[in-house]
């Protein structure tokens, strides 16, 4: 944990802010040094063909350097982080990754390093104070007091010149803010490693310097500063420690300082021209833009000129104590992310007026399209439809919502869980009260206007039945949402959505006033859709439990459906009952919830059949892009 007054910033002399870091009062630095041998990755590539990304790479990365991965596009660069960072699951890995000397052990790396991805992506709607505050709680231990946390925030947030800008949403944020933020969100546990995917991309020449600047002055603490990079400036490649270049068909071309890089090229031949950004050049060699035979070249000179000396084993007690941090519980972790999904929710009051205004008008257009039938005996066909429509309603505004913001909240759940701030179970019951006490005030206020504007039966008992049917109904649909984009993106969660509720919508009203009985497999069909148990108990509820003879109008002739009952038998529902589709209606909720817990789980940490599946897909898109 980083101490008070310990990171200072300081002006050098060309205006750029030269940073120096201290630890005063902390432990020592936990050395971690990470070797890789002979690391080979493949993927499947046509029907029985395999892609090979990386070949056999060796490579050692040591605590106190600040390292460069470098290489052209498709070289491999983010797979090799993703690999060392333990975040690449899917494909076939081969080769040996020590930590000390010592064979990785992943679940204690993981607890001692962090991944900076790529893409910034950040908590919505809290300010950095927030944000750095709830990172804080979730992820140093809770002996650690509320003073000691917040003199950690300030203390980062000073060195990182966030200071400034602590009351201010991240959507407000500059590239370069968001990315110092992304930083200072991984520093409130101080991890030895830090990986971090392209941290340069999207900032301009003065951003990208000060980012790799700050980075530096980590590693000088004795931390393991890893970057993936795509052609930095001369000024950014000359700030790095060692560098590691890979080939355009993955394979080592170049391991050792920035300052031996160009005697290194010029030693096998090939001179980088004068005043020529030494980056650019190796990377168009390595990617063959000068022919094929200096990659090999360099392939041959790099295990001769920079072998890969093992690093002895070690038994690092830094790096043990480290690795064992203790973990906030499950029940502080479910109360601190449920107050910062609450938090945002009240936040964002855009979002929320619009919700709500939305189903008081649509309230009011469905109850002025059927306007007191409720206790109409002419009308009652007409109030049946009016079921419908409530059902239907229910189904696609809770829906469409979450299938356009889940899959992005999806990725930053990933990034998240992956530097193991918290578990995915306090998490996934934080979202789900919050969804469902936002959802009840919503679909509450649409039921009000409804039932009253249709002059539905004001009795206690039809008036909770009708409820609760309809509430139960929208929180199934929340629930087919999140099940669906926890798997999918936003553009085929919004395909794959509606074209799912469609076929539920149309078997959940069939075999209603049929004189034959349904075949067998019909009747399976009609009661897999949760509408039909939607539709049975809002007429049980509203036509039940011995309801009295309805009033007809002077001037209908014909009242055939007065007698609640006879409508029942004529409907061919006499024989539900209201608590058997409650219960059916409680038990496809909890198997949706549990359903999206586990696809949420895979997505985040896959098992070998959802890998396999993976692999399948890759597989079949590889196919089609040979075809075509």
């Amino acid at each position: 944990m980083l101490t008070k007054s310990g990171l200072k910033a300081k002006q050098s002399n060309n205006g750029m802010d030269d940073i120096s870091l201290s630890l005063l009062n902390s432990k020592k630095m936990a050395s971690i040094n990470i070797e890789f041998n002979d690391l080979t990755y493949t993927i499947p590539y046509g029907r029985k063909d395999k892609k090979a990304i990386l070949k056999g790479i060796n490579g050692q990365f040591k605590s106190g350097h600040l390292t460069a991965i470098l290489g052209p596009s498709g070289a491999g660069k983010s797979t090799l982080l993703n690999i060392l960072a333990g975040y690449k699951t899917i494909g076939n890995v081969t080769g040996q990754i020590n930590i000390n000397g010592q064979k990785r052990d992943m679940e204690h790396f993981r607890k001692a390093s962090c991944y900076i991805m790529q893409e910034d992506l950040l908590q919505p709607w809290l300010t950095i104070q927030e944000t750095m505050q709830f990172a804080a709680d979730l992820k140093l231990d809770k002996n650690i007091s509320q003073k000691m946390k917040l003199n950690t925030i300030e203390e980062i947030l000073n060195v990182l010149r966030l200071h400034h800008a602590r009351h201010t949403s991240p959507e407000h944020l500059s590239g370069g803010e968001k990315k110092r933020l992304s930083i200072a969100l991984e520093l409130i546990n101080n991890p030895p490693v830090i990986f971090l995917d392209e941290p340069t991309t999207g900032l301009d020449q003065t951003s990208a310097a000060q980012c790799i600047e700050l980075l530096k002055s980590l590693a000088r603490l004795g931390r393991t500063v890893i970057c993936s990079l795509h052609t930095p400036s001369a000024n950014i490649f000359s700030k790095f420690d060692h560098v590691y270049v890979l080939s355009g068909n993955g394979q080592c071309v170049y391991r050792s300082t920035t300052r031996n890089l160009v005697p290194f090229m010029r030693q096998i031949g090939i001179e980088c021209p004068q005043h020529y950004n030494p980056a650019d050049f190796v990377s168009e060699v390595s990617a063959g833009d000068y022919g094929s035979e200096w990659i090999n070249r360099m392939v041959n000179a790099v295990s001769t000129e920079f072998p890969v000396i093992p690093i002895s084993r070690q038994t690092s007690f830094e790096f043990q104590v480290n690795a064992t941090i203790s973990k906030v519980s499950w029940f502080e972790q479910f109360v601190i992310l449920s107050k910062r999904r609450f938090l945002q929710l009240r936040r964002n009051k855009d979002y929320m007026y619009l919700k709500i205004c939305l189903h008081i008008f649509v309230g009011f257009i469905i109850g002025g399209l059927f306007v007191n039938i409720g206790n109409d005996g002419s009308k009652t066909i007409y109030n049946i439809g009016f079921c419908l429509t409530c059902l239907i309603f229910l189904l696609y505004v809770p829906m469409l919502p979450i299938l356009m913001h889940f899959p992005t909240e999806v990725k930053l759940i990933k990034r998240e869980y992956f530097n193991m701030w918290y578990d995915l179970s306090p998490y996934y019951c934080a979202l789900i009260v919050n969804n469902i006490l936002a959802q009840m005030l919503v679909s509450s206020i649409y039921l009000s206007i409804v039932y009253v504007i249709t002059d539905q039966p004001l009795e206690f008992f039809r008036c909770a039945m009708f409820y609760s049917i309809c509430l139960i109904c929208s929180f199934i649909a929340e629930s087919m949402a999140l099940a669906i984009a926890s798997i999918l993106n936003i553009v085929n969660g919004i395909f794959v959505g509606p074209a799912i509720s469609v076929p539920l919508m149309l078997v959940a009203v069939q075999g209603i006033g049929e004189t034959k009985t349904l075949p067998l497999y019909r009747q399976l069909i009609m009661y897999l859709s949760y509408i039909r148990y939607g539709l049975e108990g809002l007429i049980s509820a509203l036509y039940g439990y011995n309801r009295g003879k309805l009033y007809c109008p002077t001037t209908e002739m014909l009242c055939v459906f007065g007698t609640p009952r006879q409508l029942l038998q004529i409907m061919r529902i006499d024989h539900v009952a209201f608590w058997v589709d409650f219960t059916a209606l409680i038990v496809i909720f909890v198997f949706l919830q549990v359903l999206t817990y586990y696809l949420l789980r895979q997505r985040l940490k896959p098992n070998k059949m959802f890998q396999t599946l993976f692999l399948i897909k890759i597989i079949i898109k590889n196919h089609f892009n040979i075809v075509n």
